[in-house]
């Protein structure tokens, strides 16, 4: 009994020893196995750094205003006899929009010019019988203040008659007109507005700090809000003679060539005005750049082209143009980055390129 008792034992004790020594070089091999494993490289998009010349650029926001631009409005009252334009029709300067009803008028016209004859016979023989004595100094006196006010009378109705033919005062386009022939009109009415809009004013806005980076001549480029994708210019025209003193704002003017009428007054626009001269900056694509609350980096492509990896690079950005970005500090301008694939990475990954990177986005400023 005993016998079989520790052959049993034998035999377990066996059994065991040789399951933990299987077990064990598993372990081992596993562990073996581990510790030579290299995991793949991670696929990426790669971008270059270039070197670009850039405008640097004051940023500001503005609104379209006409050259010339008046509210067509009558200086008397009245009744509109013809109306003489449509709806948005082009108008040349001195040509007649508005008749008014002026029959009163011309009859108070001829009752004027016969007093005022009159007057004036009154006056000759009354000079002539002053000459002979025959009548005092103040009756004279009496007849030349009769003809003169008749002559005002006169001179009054014509003016009169003038405002009732209201004129365009300059060439350009007609508004929407607020009135129709027939309706009565008050002084001071507002009947349409005139703008000539070959050339517009663009007027901004800037801080007084950026006062010294102003001048005439300056370049403004904008875009609107009817043609997004289209880039305008206009030079600077006007810079104001003070500082508004509630907002420390500066006004400035900007004139541009609208003879292609893409343009009406009233549009927004968001603009840049382009400093004096270019400057030399190193640019990215903004997808290459990780903006943190720590810092903005990117991972910087490192080694040759058997095996690469990157390396993560503090860097400090400047000004935005179309998709590029500038990079003031971190990079040299020969650098390869990282322009896709960036959330699979961390400092010293291996990495593979697995197209080249969008280079194209050049500004749309320049």
């Amino acid at each position: 009994m005993l016998k079989k008792m520790l052959l049993m034992l034998t035999v377990t004790g066996v059994l065991f020893g040789a399951v933990f020594g299987v077990y064990f070089m598993m372990m081992q091999g596993m562990s073996q196995g581990m510790a030579s494993y290299v995991p793949p490289p991670t696929a990426v998009k790669a971008a270059d750094a270039t070197q670009e010349s850039w405008h640097p650029y004051l940023s500001s926001i503005g609104t379209l205003t006409a050259r010339q631009g008046v509210d067509i409005r009558s200086e008397v009252s009245g009744i509109i006899k013809e109306l003489n334009f449509r709806s948005g029709q082009d108008i040349t300067e001195g040509q007649l929009l508005i008749t008014l009803d002026d029959d009163v008028e011309r009859a108070n016209l001829k009752s004027f010019q016969a007093r005022k004859k009159l007057a004036q016979l009154t006056w000759e023989r009354d000079k002539s019988l002053l000459a002979q004595k025959a009548i005092s100094r103040t009756q004279f006196d009496q007849s030349t203040a009769t003809l003169d006010e008749a002559a005002a009378a006169v001179e009054q109705t014509l003016a009169v008659l003038d405002n009732k033919k209201i004129t365009a005062p300059f060439s350009g386009r007609i508004g929407i007109s607020r009135a129709e022939a027939g309706d009565y009109i008050r002084d001071g009415d507002k009947l349409a507005t005139l703008q000539n809009i070959d050339e517009l004013y663009l007027d901004f806005n800037m801080p007084e700090q950026d006062y010294p980076k102003l001048f005439i001549g300056q370049t403004v480029n904008f875009t609107v809000q009817a043609y997004p994708d289209q880039v305008f210019t206009a030079k600077v025209d006007a810079i104001n003679a003070k500082v508004d003193s509630s907002t420390r704002n500066i006004e400035v003017r900007a004139l541009m060539d609208n003879r292609d009428r893409l343009l009406v007054p009233g549009m927004f626009a968001d603009l840049q005005v382009l400093a004096e001269k270019p400057v030399d900056v190193i640019t990215l694509p903004e997808t290459a750049i990780t903006y943190t609350l720590y810092g903005d980096s990117v991972y910087v492509i490192r080694g040759d082209a058997e095996q690469l990896s990157v390396e993560l690079v503090q860097i400090e950005t400047g000004d935005i143009q179309g998709n590029r970005v500038a990079i003031l500090s971190g990079l040299e301008g020969n650098e390869q980055v990282v322009d896709g694939g960036q959330l699979k990475l961390y400092n010293g990954a291996s990495v593979a390129i697995k197209g080249a990177g969008d280079d194209s986005g050049q500004s749309g400023w320049e």
